[in-house]
């Protein structure tokens, strides 16, 4: 039988044994050794049903397969959009990935995305060299317009979620802004500017916050503090 020597939302160091057994299974940033289940990196620790998974505790985001992202047109060229994706690494987002719509050849691409646009879109492919495609095929990938963008860890973008997305939609419940995170680590808000400034501040808290039990519990006495109470939106594009 596994003992697990660890328990959900511990930091753990790389090189720490956080099972012994053969029980549960190595997840995201944790691997086997003999009998043990090792950390590999400092982390948070999140116990997944059989699986013991670690959240980084820092680091820059890297585009993976599948992620949904909010992104910054760079350039227009004649085969698409090259963007920003807040890492290391751009992405292309081609013409036949742009829009179900046909587009005639040498159309003014601007006419659908010019430099400075937001998008929320999903990533489909990353190859070893790390060229990264998107696609705005999908429910919820669109053009984001207005609203405020903020930056913030990517590594903390599941406690800012939530599991099911718990959090997030309590926090556009009680202040009544419509939220997108991007798994890369860039937040769109949109509703009254003071919502606005304190659905930041509840995130920047997630952030700081993030490592300790009890999150939602604080989180939602700190939104009743600020004169937030259940709300209901108009719109919700919860990714």
């Amino acid at each position: 039988m596994t003992e697990i020597k660890v328990k959900d939302k511990d930091i753990v160091v790389p090189g720490e044994v956080l099972a012994v057994g053969m029980d549960n299974l190595p997840g995201q940033g944790t691997y086997r050794e003999g009998d043990n289940i090792v950390a590999g990196r400092l982390g948070l620790v999140q116990l997944d049903g059989r699986a013991i998974k670690l959240i980084p505790m820092s680091g820059r985001y890297i585009p993976k397969k599948n992620d949904t992202i909010i992104c910054k047109v760079t350039d227009v060229s004649m085969n698409g959009w090259r963007v920003d994706t807040n890492s290391p690494y751009s992405a292309m987002l081609p013409v036949r990935e742009a829009t179900s719509e046909f587009i005639a050849r040498g159309a003014d691409l601007t006419q659908y995305y010019s430099m400075g646009d937001y998008i929320v879109a999903k990533i489909y492919n990353v190859t070893s060299q790390k060229l990264v495609d998107i696609s705005m095929k999908g429910p919820g990938l669109r053009k984001l317009r207005g609203g405020r963008m903020v930056e913030v860890a990517s590594n903390k973008v599941p406690r800012i979620i939530g599991k099911q997305g718990s959090m997030v939609s309590m926090i556009k419940d009680m202040t009544g802004c419509n939220i997108i995170v991007g798994q890369n680590g860039i937040a769109w808000i949109q509703g009254d500017p003071e919502k606005e400034f304190l659905a930041i501040k509840t995130i920047r808290k997630i952030e700081q916050e993030s490592h300790l039990s009890g999150l939602t519990e604080r989180i939602k006495s700190f939104l009743e503090q600020n004169g937030c109470t259940q709300t209901q939106r108009v719109n919700n594009n919860e990714l």
